[in-house]
């Protein structure tokens, strides 16, 4: 991948056309916002752009992503990855994606340089912030729905500003939302203030089914497949799910498992400053940032259990 700086990409956004804007397995607040918010502004100085449909996109989400997704992909298309750290994160096998990703804006220091051009700042606390000085660069004037898309996207890969990746960039992006219109205390009590019954009942079946090793240090969560089914769960009510375990006193590295589709078991690690949760999933094939990172490993929530434990006690050493 040639690494372009932040002004090399928007000149090549300026000279092209036919975006075709892509989102992760999975697509969290950050993927979302960013794709949503590109989308707009490429739109606003006249590209032909959409965000591709993932079937993944989930009802607290999609609203932001009105009158933007399409599987319709124009001739001629450039393929932009936001938030995507990794080939295997694509949910998509298109004929015309033979060609390759153009372009990828990624804030993930273990990126794999997949695309054909990239920008890569993993100081950024969310792939949001860098979308939001892209479009500055564009000169776009961000409306109420721009704004609003980036906001989601800051806010929600910060915890609502609560996380350790919070920067003094994070607040001044954020404030730069509220300036342009972002209506924000609707979007913090969907995001971060309001539970469905069912997320209260799996928070109930985590406290009572944690596990703890290393005198505490390490704290494991599971949420297999039937519980989830069985209490109704949504992939809303475990989008911040990880850092459950984290919240206790004394626990360090917090870990949660989930049976996934294919009998596949996901690996969600959080961990304190002494600690490096990409650097352990790194073990696993996965990765991320030092403070949040996963993998994906065979075997369902007993594979997924002993494999993870094993790369703690390698990286602990």
């Amino acid at each position: 991948m040639k690494h372009l700086t932040l002004n090399e990409v928007a000149e090549q956004l300026r000279a092209g056309d036919n975006f075709v804007i892509l989102t992760h397995r999975r697509p969290d607040g950050d993927a979302v916002g960013c794709a949503a918010a590109l989308c707009r502004g490429l739109r606003s100085i006249g590209k032909t752009a959409l965000v591709y449909e993932n079937e993944q996109f989930t009802p607290k989400f999609r609203p932001y992503l009105e009158g933007l997704t399409s599987k319709n992909v124009p001739e001629g298309a450039r393929f932009v990855s936001v938030d995507v750290a990794s080939e295997g994160m694509l949910l998509y096998n298109l004929p015309q994606m033979e060609q390759g990703i153009f372009l990828s804006i990624d804030h993930h220091g273990r990126n794999t340089e997949f695309a054909r051009l990239g920008y890569v700042r993993a100081e950024a606390a969310a792939c949001g912030e860098i979308i939001l000085e892209l479009l500055e660069l564009l000169n776009v004037t961000p409306d109420k729905e721009i704004a609003e898309a980036l906001y989601v996207a800051i806010s929600t890969d910060t915890g609502c500003f609560r996380y350790s990746n919070t920067t003094e960039n994070t607040l001044l992006c954020a404030a730069k939302c509220m300036a342009w219109g972002a209506d924000t205390f609707p979007i913090n009590k969907t995001m971060f203030m309001t539970k469905r019954m069912a997320r209260w009942n799996l928070e109930s079946y985590l406290v009572q089914t944690a596990e703890f090793y290393r005198n505490g240090l390490i704290g494991l969560c599971k949420i297999p497949l039937d519980v989830q089914n069985d209490l109704g769960i949504t992939e809303d009510d475990i989008d911040d799910i990880s850092g459950f375990a984290r919240q206790i006193e004394g626990v360090e590295i917090g870990v949660m498992l989930r049976e996934v589709e294919g009998g596949s078991g996901k690996i969600s690690v959080r961990t304190s400053p002494n600690y490096d949760a990409a650097s352990i999933c790194a073990r696993l094939g996965g990765g991320g940032h030092a403070a949040a990172a996963g993998a994906t490993v065979p075997g369902g929530i007993a594979g997924a259990k002993e494999k993870i434990l094993k790369a703690i006690e390698e990286e602990l050493g």
